[in-house]
């Protein structure tokens, strides 16, 4: 039986689908809620406003934290193979956000105004996102005999 195949798994009993609406929705929140605090920061500006006075944050940051929280939300309201695919690449794409964001901190190229914080929640979502899409509800692999 592959994924399509497969009978739907509902919101509630799948950690893919649960994870990608809970922290989606948590980064569409993060992302409006960073407009409060942006007034008169330009739109690349290398440094931006504090967010809880811990995650600096331009309006290029937010309007990304609403785009990927959106899409998160999408699949993990959509399907199962389509939360558990976001959730890997996503992941995928935190983790090497969090990477880059290590070396371009204090340079002209931070256009979304990473700060140590971020990077941190950027890592923490990698590991959860990919935790989740690699590790939980696999489709089952075909015997070989």
């Amino acid at each position: 039986m592959t994924d399509a195949t497969a009978p739907a798994v509902t919101l509630a009993h799948s950690p893919n689908r649960m994870l990608a609406v809970v922290l989606g929705s948590v980064y569409v929140v993060l992302g409006g809620l960073g407009f409060v605090v942006t007034g008169g920061i330009g739109f690349f500006s290398t440094h931006g406003g504090l967010l809880f006075g811990l995650f600096e944050v331009n309006d290029f940051h937010n309007i990304a934290h609403i785009v990927i929280g959106s899409a998160l939300v999408m699949a993990g309201l959509s399907s199962l193979l389509a939360a558990r695919t976001l959730n890997r690449i996503v992941g995928t794409l935190y983790l090497l956000i969090g990477l880059a964001g290590l070396y371009v901190v204090g340079t002209p190229f931070n256009v979304l105004a990473f700060n140590l914080q971020d990077h941190v929640l950027h890592f923490a979502t990698a590991i959860l996102l990919l935790a989740a899409s690699l590790g939980a509800e696999q489709p089952p692999r075909p015997r070989r005999g």
